[in-house]
């Protein structure tokens, strides 16, 4: 059977492990899990988002807007930061 090597920080190694131990995985079966998992669903078997809780469309969304309302561009009315929020994950 081939051997994957893969390069991760001890922390988050640590904290893998940590979870692991709780569902009596070891990491070797979690990869394999995962990597079935990414056949099986013909991509990565989760939403990708970023460290805000947002998906990378919805972060550069945010970036596009922000730097469109500097310079004047597609002002409309206020909403709430919880509402612009809800806009974007409806997105």
């Amino acid at each position: 059977m081939p051997k994957i090597q893969i390069r991760i920080d001890e922390k988050t190694k640590n904290s893998a492990k940590k979870v692991l131990d709780k569902l009596g995985l070891d990491m070797t079966s979690a990869i394999t899990v995962y990597l079935k998992q990414i056949v099986t669903h013909n991509g990565i078997p989760f939403p990708l988002i970023t460290e805000n809780g947002l998906t990378p469309a919805q972060e550069k969304a945010i970036l596009k807007a922000s730097a469109e309302a500097e310079q004047g561009k597609n002002i409309t009315e206020q909403m709430s930061a919880k509402e612009a929020v809800d806009y974007l994950k409806s997105l």
